[in-house]
């Protein structure tokens, strides 16, 4: 591999870390990735590959963290929202698009009777936590160990002494221990606002672990005693699991559903949907920001809701996703590896059993991406319907490719 396959990328870092803190923020950074085995600047997309700013293509299965559901630069989508803001987009009052978009989400997603809209999740979630404790006059937020709900400080990963009061009523316990949480519910008796989960649990550098059966109706059961709210996070599930809500494929009843990413295929968009049961607090609560009610994104979100059913929606991804994951354990197998992909098969995660400190993943993505597939060695990755089925059987051809490789140089 050439030494200056990402000279551009790495020149424009060296440029932008000298007035940018980090250079590229969070996830993004290279960092957080392979130096020299990934691009750090993406110069353009289309459908489901990526160019980089050295003219490198990839294979793309992070699809800008989940947001492009129906591929980089979705023609319906780009021309929806592209139209709407020749005529105008942030404006004094919002468009009726507005109204248009609501009402589609409150008749889709499953239980829901109200919505209003943000930027991007850390708004919705945020705004969730906040009405729920509105709603209830208490404080206490349960949430899963290693579970992401944004970038605001009482769910970040800012743990500065400075800011520990943020944190101070948010409420920690391991994912799947009903025993656990039935314990902070009883610690905390009196003053529990809300649980917020995932659909499923996605926590970084892991494999990711499906809901026990019984943690849902055990959620809401406590919920119910305690007269507090279920808030469920599907900010990166969204759309890809069922299309009524990811709650809705495994039996859960949330007062509150925050979705973004996917919703309207990277237009900047977010959403906060609840029952009738918490419209009060809602309505008296001051909800605004200066974007919030652009109109491109919504215009685009409707594109968008439209495109996943044309394109074969859930289903179809879940097809891709379940032959990806055949594929890759099965190439790992016939190498010698226990490889195995975790999650749901819309939203795929490869780690390997004897590689606790995720060197061999590492090694495995890294090699990938010489090859032009983008797997990220630490995020789980997603399947959009723009990825072909050729483009599921190159990737794991090439993973063929790698896994004998890697077994050659145990």
């Amino acid at each position: 591999m050439a030494a200056d396959r990402f000279a551009r990328s790495k020149a424009v870092f060296e440029r932008a870390a000298r007035v940018i803190p980090g250079g590229i923020y969070g996830t993004k950074s290279p960092g957080f990735l392979l130096p020299g085995k990934f691009p750090y600047y993406i110069e353009s997309a289309s459908g489901s590959r990526i160019t980089d700013a050295d003219g490198n293509v990839f294979v793309d299965y992070l699809c800008g963290f989940g947001s492009q559901i129906v591929g980089y630069g979705n023609p319906a989508v780009e021309r929806a929202g592209s139209e709407r803001s020749a005529r105008g987009d942030l404006l004094n009052q919002p468009s009726p698009l507005m109204a248009d978009l609501a009402e589609r989400l409150v008749s889709r997603i499953r239980g829901m009777d109200w919505t209003v809209f943000a930027k991007n999740g850390t708004d919705a979630t945020t705004l969730a936590v906040s009405l729920a404790r509105v709603h209830t006059g208490k404080r206490v937020v349960i949430a899963a160990e290693g579970a992401y709900h944004g970038a605001a400080n009482w769910c970040s990963s800012n743990l500065f002494p400075e800011l520990a009061p943020d944190r101070a009523d948010v409420a920690l316990f391991r994912y799947n221990d009903l025993e656990g949480l039935e314990a902070l519910f009883r610690r905390h008796r009196g003053n529990v606002a809300c649980v917020i989960l995932t659909p499923h649990h996605h926590p970084a550098f892991r494999p990711q672990v499906l809901p026990d059966p019984e943690l849902y109706p055990t959620v809401r059961r406590l919920c119910q005693a305690e007269d507090a709210l279920f808030v469920m996070d599907d900010i990166r599930d969204g759309f890809r699991l069922h299309p009524e809500g990811s709650h809705v494929r495994f039996g859960a009843e949330p007062d509150l559903v925050c979705v973004a990413k996917a919703l309207a295929n990277g237009w900047p968009l977010a959403a906060l949907l609840g029952t009738g049961r918490v419209r009060s607090a809602a309505d008296s609560f001051f909800i605004t920001g200066t974007y919030w009610m652009s109109g491109a994104p919504m215009a685009a979100a409707l594109a968008c809701l439209d495109e996943m059913e044309r394109m074969g929606g859930v289903g179809r991804m879940e097809a891709l996703g379940t032959a990806l994951r055949e594929g890759l354990e099965s190439a790992g197998r016939e190498a010698g590896f226990s490889a195995r992909v975790s999650g749901p098969a819309a939203i795929p995660y490869l780690t390997f059993d004897e590689d606790p400190d995720l060197y061999l993943n590492q090694r495995f993505c890294g090699a990938m991406a010489d090859r032009g597939f983008f797997l990220h060695p630490h995020h789980n990755w997603f399947v959009s319907l723009a990825h072909s089925e050729a483009d599921i059987a190159a990737t794991v051809e090439a993973a063929r490719e790698v896994f004998v490789e890697m077994s050659g140089e145990r």
